[in-house]
């Protein structure tokens, strides 16, 4: 459903995605790392049309970004890591603008909104100014706008982000439940316990290039280490991060810091 070749993003002298090739079947949740400023969001933004690659091709669905982009937006939902809404409207209005950009009737619509609306317990907010919206019911539009098409793909970076617990455990849930349903799903995140046990597949990206690709079971084992929070470290930071922070703490402890 995703398939990258020699995928790369330049901006002036400064290379953000290296020569990345990938591919993620159908009905598979693919975890794809890093650490900040390793080129994911680039990444997600050339696979969902918003930025166009230096280099390098990608199909979404079997369509081109390059020359099918329309075509890719119509199979794809997305969470992007700033969710932003036009806040002025209330999610009745918001999500029936998002239903009929996608050619949805206005009964799908007003059907897949309650259920949604519902699941997410926002039924009680349907006609709330989003003004006055919380972060997490903000992020529960978004999700809920990503999805209301049915979409083949979906691009969530950092979906969780302001929801409370169980509204995280309702949405993990969910996100199983669609990848055995055959939904591909590309999650970018920096919760790794989260990652570790909800995807399939990890994907690490450092400095722009791929440097780990595989189930957890299989990266612990390549790095003989015993979480996903230690591959992670292992693979993208020089330094030992305890090191590093017991110098800081004793530096800090002893006023040395100034």
């Amino acid at each position: 459903m995703i398939e990258i070749q020699a995928l790369s993003r330049h901006f002036g002298d400064i290379t953000a995605v290296d020569q990345v090739t990938l591919h993620v079947p159908a009905g598979q949740i693919c975890g794809y790392l890093g650490p900040n400023g390793a080129g994911k969001t680039t990444t997600v933004r050339m696979l969902t049309g918003l930025l166009p690659p230096t280099g390098g091709t990608a199909t979404v669905g079997g369509y081109s970004i390059a020359s099918s982009l329309v075509e890719v937006k119509r199979r794809i939902g997305v969470v992007p890591e700033s969710g932003a809404l036009y806040q002025s409207l209330t999610p009745d209005e918001y999500l029936t603008f998002v239903g009929h950009l996608h050619h949805l009737d206005n009964r799908t619509i007003d059907r897949r909104l309650s259920e949604f609306l519902d699941f997410f317990q926002l039924t009680a907010h349907r006609n709330q100014r989003m003004t006055s919206f919380s972060k997490g019911m903000k992020q529960k539009v978004v999700i809920i706008a990503a999805l209301l098409h049915n979409p083949d793909v979906l691009f969530l970076d950092e979906p969780l982000n302001g929801l409370d617990a169980n509204a995280a455990l309702l949405l993990k849930r969910l996100i199983q439940n669609l990848a055995r349903d055959g939904k591909t799903v590309f999650y970018c995140s920096h919760i790794l316990d989260v990652v570790e046990n909800l995807c399939d597949r990890i994907v690490i990206i450092n400095q722009g290039r791929l440097v780990a690709d595989g189930s957890v079971a299989e990266l612990k084992e390549m790095t003989s280490r015993p979480s996903l929070e230690a591959v992670f470290s292992e693979l993208t930071q020089k330094e030992d991060l305890d090191d590093l922070a017991d110098t800081f703490s004793r530096k800090f402890r002893n006023g040395d810091t100034r």
